[in-house]
């Protein structure tokens, strides 16, 4: 009998539905806007959601149809996983398609959704919606995603 957990036991592209999407820990990071350098192709943050993210619990607030909204929303798949380099680092996905351990805080481990934000992983308090912000040039952050 095998009591491993299901994402240690299985590939990305061996997980049913429901298992991709309980690997998502509800940071947000990927609906955080991102400005390239147009010199340098360098990715940077800024505190600026999606108008579609709820910021409090980082999931989005209508995630079915998300691309009707958002059209340039990503459905994230094994596949796309070595072509995105906007993914946060510590990304479920990210990690275990390079074969690295869910880390300590994430929910699966935890059992509980709010460990993500108490270890300070998410996009709870310091972002804003593009509905209010304005300018993305305005909102750079010097933080890691």
């Amino acid at each position: 009998m095998n009591d491993r957990p299901f994402w240690e036991t299985k590939t990305l592209r061996q997980m049913d539905r429901t298992e991709w999407e309980s690997l998502c820990d509800s940071c947000g990071k990927c609906c955080v806007h991102k400005l390239e350098d147009e010199d340098t192709g360098e990715l940077m943050a800024t505190n600026v959601a999606c108008r579609l993210l709820d910021r409090r619990t980082g999931r989005c607030t209508d995630y079915r149809h998300r691309r009707a909204f958002v059209p340039e929303c990503v459905r994230l798949t094994p596949e796309k996983l070595d072509e995105l380099d906007w993914l946060p680092s510590t990304c479920a996905y990210l990690l275990l398609h390079h074969g690295e351990p869910l880390p300590d805080w994430h929910p699966l481990i935890t059992g509980d959704p709010e460990t993500v934000h108490k270890a300070g992983e998410s996009v709870r308090g310091w972002t804003i919606s593009e509905v209010d912000a304005g300018e993305l040039e305005h909102h750079l952050v010097d933080r890691k995603l």
